[in-house]
């Protein structure tokens, strides 16, 4: 399969594809070089880019994605050590949603004052002393 094909397979652009390439996601196994030079990619290439997308759709890093695709290859870890490493990524995102969690409280208090000012001067200078207050005691 050439790279325009398996880009449009898979919803990448060949460009992705080869810069994974690049970085050693994709090797011998997934690629072929015909005589002109062309890639030819293996069913293997597919199955690979599913699995790098999966990591990708749960937050890994392209150094996170080279660790666990050698670790998938070379099946080095304990099922301990997978375990531990999962446990990391959840608390991870644990501390990112708290945090976007945090980010959607203040946006929507912004908004929420700022409809005010227009609609009701008043309690949007009543909300505002009450953050002053707030921010005061902390």
């Amino acid at each position: 399969m050439k790279i325009q094909q398996l880009a449009d397979l898979m919803g990448l652009t060949p460009h992705t594809i080869r810069f994974y390439e690049k970085e050693g996601l994709l090797d011998s196994r997934h690629i072929q070089r015909e005589k002109n030079n062309y890639r030819n990619y293996s069913d293997e290439a597919i199955e690979r880019l599913k699995l790098i997308k999966k990591f990708q759709g749960i937050g890994c890093s392209l150094a996170e994605l080279k660790t666990i695709l050698q670790d998938h290859d070379s099946n080095e870890r304990t099922n301990q050590e997978v375990i531990e490493w999962i446990v990391q990524k959840i608390n991870e995102i644990e501390r990112k949603k708290d945090e976007y969690d945090h980010m959607l409280v203040t946006l929507n208090w912004m908004l929420t004052y700022r409809k005010l000012l227009t609609e009701n001067p008043p309690q949007a200078e009543a909300m505002m002393a009450e953050l002053r207050i707030r921010m005061g005691q902390q």
